[in-house]
């Protein structure tokens, strides 16, 4: 009989050998999740698909979407973009890939895509985002700095942020109930 077996006895489990490796967080082993997800549909962000209008421009952006990136096995660089084009813009769009590829490859920062295969089919209208309208008039003294910003967003945050500093009485006051 061996010495730990006559030492535990002969009911006792069997002794389990201590595991390997260190704890690893959650964000460490979502980017290895979301990878899986997206090598499924061929993209290596989904930003790609999200930021489209910025990457292409609003004209070319009506008329087509990605629908996938194929890389070759084991590379990252020289990817295929796959498109859906709308009908007869396919050919304006064959004529444009190598602006398209340069604008991808900007958008990655490397030479993400080196080649676009057009496929037609039916591509979803996308709706215009419009800024969201300022709610009240920005007294003189705050926002005389705030006619200079170019993004309307931008400047409606700040109009409101400008406009609720304008509407307080004095510095807080903490810890005392009204």
């Amino acid at each position: 009989m061996d010495a730990a077996m006559s030492k535990r006895g002969p009911s006792a489990p069997p002794m389990e050998k201590p595991r390997g490796g260190r704890a690893r967080s959650v964000a460490e082993l979502l980017p290895d999740a979301g990878r899986a997800a997206f090598r499924r549909f061929g993209f290596v962000q989904s930003a790609v698909v999200s930021r489209w209008g910025e990457i292409v421009g609003p004209r070319y952006a009506g008329v087509s979407t990605p629908e996938s990136i194929r890389f070759p096995h084991g590379e990252r660089t020289g990817g295929t973009l796959n498109l859906v084009v709308r009908g007869a813009h396919a050919t304006m769009m064959q004529h444009i890939a190598p602006e398209v590829i340069e604008r991808v490859n900007r958008f990655f920062g490397y030479a993400a895509v080196a080649k676009v295969q057009i496929r037609q089919g039916d591509v979803p209208v996308p709706a215009p985002r419009a800024a969201p309208p300022s709610l009240r008039p920005v007294p003189v003294e705050l926002g005389a700095s705030l006619r200079t910003i170019a993004d309307p967003e931008l400047k409606a945050v700040l109009e409101a942020l400008a406009a609720g500093v304008a509407a307080t009485r004095g510095a807080p006051v903490m810890g005392v109930d009204e």
